[in-house]
C-alpha cells in the first residue's frame, strides 16, 4: 500500500506503509489519524445543518461504513402541535422503527420526576405547548458489530421546563448507514436548527 502527499513538486512524496497495511498520522508520538484499507479513523464530520420550519422528519444518508459515533443535536427546535414527541431512528438502508430497548427519564418543573420506555425510536422530547423548544444532544455509539447504544440529555424550554435523560440500544439490520429525527405522531416542525457529527 502506498500514500501520495502532495507536494511543491509535481510528483508529490511517495511513502509506502508497513506490512500491516496501516498509515498513521502522528503528532509528538501520538497517532492523530489512522488510515486503514476499511477506511479513515480520528476524523470529525460534521453533516449539513437542516433547519426544521416545516415537515415532519429530518434524514441523515449515506453515512460511512467507518462511523463509530454520532452525535446529534438539536437547537431550538420546536412543533406546530402538542401531540407529537420526537424520537430518533437509525438504520441498514431504511429507518427502522422496532427493536429498540431503553427509554428516558424526566424531571420537570411541575412534577417530581417520571420515566418512559419506548420500543420504536430513541425518545427525545415531549411537548407541552406550541412554544416549547428542545435544546441538547445526544451520543450514539457502536458497541460491536451493528449493535448500537444511545446516551444523552435534551432540556424541553416553555411553560412547563423539562429535562430528559436518554439512555436507549438497538441493533441494526445491518452497516448503520443513517439517522433520522422524526415526530412520533401529528404535526409538523416550525423552528430550530438540527444538525449531527459523525466519527470513527
Amino acid at each position: 500500500m502506498a500514500v501520495t502527499l502532495n507536494a511543491s513538486t509535481s510528483t508529490g512524496y511517495i511513502q509506502t506503509a508497513d506490512t500491516s497495511g496501516d498509515l498513521a498520522l502522528q503528532s509528538n508520538g501520538t497517532t492523530q489519524f489512522n488510515v486503514t484499507s476499511t477506511g479513515a479513523y480520528g476524523q470529525i464530520k460534521a453533516s449539513t445543518a437542516v433547519t426544521t420550519t416545516s415537515g415532519t422528519s429530518v434524514d441523515f444518508t449515506n453515512i460511512p461504513s467507518w462511523v463509530k459515533r454520532i452525535t446529534v443535536m438539536l437547537a431550538g427546535v420546536s412543533l406546530s402541535t402538542t401531540a407529537s414527541a420526537l424520537l430518533v431512528r437509525i438504520g441498514s438502508g431504511s429507518f427502522e422503527a422496532t427493536g429498540y430497548v431503553g427509554g428516558y427519564g424526566l424531571s420537570n418543573s411541575s412534577s417530581a420526576a417520571n420515566a418512559g420506555a419506548n420500543t420504536t425510536g430513541i425518545y427525545l422530547s415531549g411537548f407541552n405547548a406550541a412554544a416549547d423548544t428542545a435544546n441538547g444532544a445526544i451520543v450514539i455509539t457502536n458497541v460491536s458489530g451493528n449493535l448500537w447504544v444511545a446516551q444523552g440529555n435534551i432540556f424541553r424550554d416553555g411553560a412547563v421546563d423539562a429535562g430528559y435523560s436518554i439512555g436507549s440500544a438497538k441493533t441494526t439490520s445491518g452497516v448503520l448507514d443513517r439517522v433520522q429525527v422524526v415526530l412520533d405522531s401529528t404535526g409538523a416542525f416550525d423552528a430550530g436548527t438540527i444538525n449531527i457529527l459523525y466519527e470513527g
